[in-house]
């Protein structure tokens, strides 16, 4: 009779039909850090690096070109 109950209860627990249990959470949790005493030693380095960073150099994607009288030229051959 008892291993009969307790195949019951396995069988219609809530992690049989994939249900997770839930979980309830405080709203506000505080941690008091006054009777706390801590004791230490700033540590600093001894000297300081300073590296200057390189300007990026990046290969154009466009030419940038001074003058179009190939086009020019060529527009005025178009008009006439």
């Amino acid at each position: 009779m008892r291993s009969l109950i307790l195949g019951i209860l396995v069988v219609w627990s809530p992690a049989a039909f994939g249900e997770d249990p839930k979980v309830v959470y405080k709203e506000k949790t505080e941690i008091d850090f006054e009777a706390l005493e801590l004791e230490g030693e700033l540590v600093k380095p001894q000297g300081a690096l300073v590296l200057e960073r390189k300007k990026a150099n990046f290969n154009p994607l466009i030419k940038l070109r001074k003058d179009f009288t190939i086009e020019i030229n060529k527009s005025t051959t178009e008009i006439q």
